[in-house]
């Protein structure tokens, strides 16, 4: 095999630690951690990272993203090593996107910054969130969005060119007006991506035990916000391509792609999740057994699943209809030798309700009003999918061969 032709992997690095705890977050973070302590998960990453590499050895790594918790935090020294490492160990391609997220109130030293982006990372998450200091409060955030501003633009001092803005809307007391103005505040700093997340109530955190009192917008509001987020969006030159993503064209999160269409990846730390040589598998969400299966070769995985490609109809199904991509008839029938044809009667039923467009190429994709209504969508088709697989079943049982694919 050629390199050129070699296959291509993504690399996630969590990098669990954070300033404090926000009060609707469940990801694995730990706030408060002490530079020994950030040293020595280094150590561990770093050597584990080197480890696994022969695994890696045919494939190109064309994305890398650092994701947390806030890996600004853990600095630019240790980045760094942990990025060389992956470059003298990783057959990495020169035009690879290297991300990593930041909250505003780590990211505002543009020499750091700039050290970061001669060390190979080109693309910068900051976790914006709002433009209003009172709801980054209420959300137990600790940045404000002067500081937002100040981390923008350092991001553009240190050259930069690629940054991307998280933002949350259907926050406690949060109007449809305030919503507008964060928008219209993330859009006059220029990035060239936006993720707009719905605010979720997660069992477990602390905003889950304060769901009763913390005058959260109901889901009509939310809806609405949401539907405005992707017209705003789209007129200002960010079109939609993932239910939660918009970006200016040529600038669509390449590692984020790879999780709805089903492109490998391999992720390092606790907590982080792979999709690698037909394998589903994740470490455990516990920092020190992942610093000791490291170091001591102890069990830290939580989870591992072998699923062949031909196995992965549901998830191409569920993971497509995320994006404005959409499905593909011909492309599903090759990878899994299964008709399309059931479900279009039930597609055909949502674009006459404005949910689904069928485009010129035949694929099919969700509206933006489709996608308030993606998790009842899916589900549908996997019925469906589920129904035709039956049927085939009893058919082959009887010696009914006459099934086909066309």
């Amino acid at each position: 095999m050629k390199r050129s032709d070699a296959p291509l992997l993504g690399l996630y690095i969590h990098i669990p630690f954070c300033r404090a705890k926000c009060i609707y977050c469940d990801f694995y973070s730990l706030p408060g951690a002490t530079e020994t302590r950030m040293d020595a998960y280094t150590d561990a990453l770093t050597a584990h990272l080197a480890e696994a590499a022969p695994q890696a050895a045919h494939h190109r790594v064309d994305t890398v993203y650092f994701g947390g918790g806030t890996p600004s935090l853990l600095g630019a020294k240790r980045l760094v090593r942990i990025l060389k490492v992956i470059q003298k160990h990783y057959s990495v391609t020169r035009d690879a996107e290297i991300t990593f997220e930041a909250n505003p109130d780590s990211a505002g030293d543009w020499r750091e910054l700039r050290t970061l982006r001669r060390a190979g990372f080109n693309r910068i998450s900051l976790g914006m969130q709002s433009a209003c200091d009172a709801e980054l409060r209420d959300i137990g955030r600790v940045h404000t969005f002067d500081q937002v501003r100040a981390a923008v633009g350092a991001a553009r001092k240190a050259g930069i060119r690629n940054l991307s803005l998280d933002l949350i809307y259907g926050l406690p007391r949060q109007t449809m007006e305030q919503w507008q103005a964060t928008l219209e505040a993330a859009v006059s700093l220029e990035p060239q991506h936006l993720s707009c997340y719905g605010l979720k109530v997660e069992e477990g955190t602390p905003l889950f035990a304060r769901r009763d009192t913390a005058a959260l917008p109901d889901d009509e509001a939310q809806a609405d916000m949401y539907l405005y987020t992707a017209e705003y969006l789209t007129r200002c030159g960010y079109p939609q391509y993932e239910i939660s993503n918009f970006a200016r064209p040529g600038f669509e999160s390449r590692h984020n792609r790879k999780y709805w269409t089903l492109g490998e990846y391999a992720g390092f730390g606790p907590g982080a999740h792979s999709d690698f040589g037909e394998v589903r598998y994740a470490y455990t969400r516990d920092l020190d057994a992942y610093i000791r299966g490291v170091t001591e070769g102890t069990p830290m995985l939580s989870e591992s699943q072998q699923i062949p490609p031909a196995e992965r109809d549901t998830e191409y199904l569920m993971l497509g209809m995320r994006t404005v991509s959409g499905l593909q008839p011909a492309d599903f029938e090759r990878r899994y030798r299964r008709p399309f044809r059931c479900f279009v009667p039930f597609l055909e039923d949502c674009r006459k309700a404005g949910y689904a467009v069928c485009e010129a190429d035949g694929s099919w994709h969700l509206t933006p009003k489709g996608f308030l209504l993606s998790n009842q969508i899916i589900g549908r088709l996997l019925e469906l999918l589920a129904e035709d697989k039956q049927s085939r079943a009893d058919a082959a049982a009887r010696g009914d061969f006459r099934i086909r694919l066309d």
